[in-house]
């Protein structure tokens, strides 16, 4: 009999929420450069090898035990007959194959949503980039991988070695070491929940003080450096969506953001959240859409040990003030590092065994709204989703291909319009765009903005350290 394996309840959590319009799956697009004296047949002779790979290892042999059931209770079962003709698919781009053609090709694959009836994953070979290179696209449904693990599923994949040629394709890949599968479901139902509610009991008291106080500084805030949840304004990114998607990129040398966050005596991920609110100010002002009052940012946050192989998901949730309302992004970017610095404060008090509960409960308004048709309708928990995903320090090949460039591709829901995540990459700084394309119209511009927000900040702080120095 084959083996069933249960999912925690954040991996279920996304299952749940899946609708026709918010797919919940979530990508990656890495492109890779022809290895020097690459044969004409290489792309030909490299998805010929793909296709003999016909072990699956985990998460990618696994489906859902009944579909339709997939919101209640749902569990993972092996699939012993997957079409890796279906999964695994072989695309070519249009002259002159550039950005906006890849573009728009990844716009479209990922509005597809996956199929519940086989194992919930794709990738996609595309051949035709200029400058003799190639891309490949691969999305997996979010109760199977965050950011996180995903990222490490892909290291395990490449190398480091541009003259290894043994690289095996994501499937066979999976998520490596035998640790790592998912719990077999052995216990009656009764028994799982009883053993579960006696696990959890334990770190009740800390997680309830801590729900307490987001409650309390959502009816009573009086700090307005902390950003809590349900204060966000009303704005054109919280509006029901539609299915379709757009897709665009920026990146930048880390280096770049490191002498700012340095200079600045702030962290990186605070230096990103400047950016993004940069961006989203000047673009929601030219449409005559930006609020009054300050947007706010959901960030996930990792709680995954360092040793821990798993890709499933091990996040919770931090709200941030983006301080859209000032307009000098010195002040900007303080007044984020003074909301994230609360925020994260709070997150680090918890004990680390209640955190998962905390998540759940602290997201339960958000999830319900999307269960009810709620979503986009209320008081947004806040306006948009940011990620900063670390990825791999050094360059990374895979079968002699170097890979240039990695961004992700993320997912929206009703009410969430817009995800914005970067992954950093052997001194890079990858950033990727995901919008509605029925909400936000010329989405493509805040790829632009974002871009002229990072240098307006470098000015920024070379005018202060200019000052510091003159003072010295």
């Amino acid at each position: 009999m084959a083996k069933t394996y249960k999912l925690n309840p954040l991996d279920a959590a996304w299952l749940m929420v899946e609708s026709t319009d918010t797919p919940m799956h979530v990508g990656s697009l890495t492109i890779f450069s022809l290895p020097k004296n690459a044969s004409p047949d290489f792309l030909r002779d490299t998805v010929a090898s793909l296709r003999q790979h016909r072990n699956f290892a985990p998460p990618f042999n696994l489906k859902l035990v009944s579909p339709k059931l997939k919101g209640v209770l749902p569990a993972w079962i092996e699939d012993h007959k997957i079409d890796l003709d279906y999964h695994f698919r072989h695309s070519a781009l249009p002259a002159p194959g550039g950005e906006r053609e890849l573009g728009v090709l990844i716009s479209r694959l990922h509005s597809h949503p996956l199929d519940f009836n086989r194992p919930l994953w794709e990738c996609h070979l595309i051949e035709g980039l200029e400058n003799n290179r190639f891309a490949l696209y691969v999305k997996m449904h979010h109760s199977q991988v965050d950011g996180v693990g995903g990222m490490k599923m892909l290291e395990r994949m490449l190398s480091s070695d541009p003259e290894a040629t043994d690289r095996l394709p994501p499937w066979a890949v999976g998520r490596g070491g035998g640790s790592a599968r998912p719990r077999a479901v052995k216990a009656p139902l009764a028994e799982r929940l009883k053993s579960l509610a006696l696990a959890q009991a334990e770190t009740l008291p800390g997680v309830i003080k801590a729900l307490g106080e987001v409650v309390s500084e959502t009816f009573n805030q009086t700090d307005p450096a902390h950003a809590a949840p349900f204060v966000a304004p009303k704005s054109i990114l919280n509006r029901k969506i539609g299915g379709q998607r757009r897709f665009a990129t920026q990146y930048y040398e880390l280096e770049r953001i490191r002498r700012i966050a340095k200079a600045a005596e702030v962290t990186v991920n605070d230096v990103f959240l400047e950016l993004c609110s940069g961006a989203l100010r000047r673009y929601l002002d030219e449409i005559q859409a930006l609020p009054n009052a300050p947007l706010t940012a959901g960030v996930p946050v990792s709680v995954r040990p360092a040793d821990d192989g798993d890709s499933g998901n091990a996040i919770s949730f931090i709200i941030a003030n983006l301080n859209t309302h000032l307009a000098d992004p010195l002040k900007r970017l303080k007044a984020i590092q003074e909301s994230t610095n609360i925020a994260k404060d709070k997150l680090q008090a918890l004990p680390k065994a209640g955190i998962n509960n905390y998540t759940m409960v602290f997201m339960a308004p958000y999830i319900l709204s999307l269960l009810t048709g709620l979503g986009g309708r209320t008081r947004p928990m806040f306006n948009v989703t940011i990620s900063n995903v670390p990825g791999p320090r050094e360059h990374l090949y895979f079968n002699g291909a170097r890979l240039e460039q990695m961004y992700p591709i993320s997912l929206l829901s009703h009410g969430q319009a817009l995800n914005i995540t970067v992954v950093s990459y052997a001194g890079q700084f990858n950033v990727g765009f995901t919008g509605c394309r029925d909400t936000l119209p010329h989405m493509q511009r805040l790829a632009t903005y974002m871009a002229e927000s990072l240098e307006e900040l470098e000015r920024a702080v070379e005018k202060q350290q200019h000052k510091r120095r003159k003072v010295v």
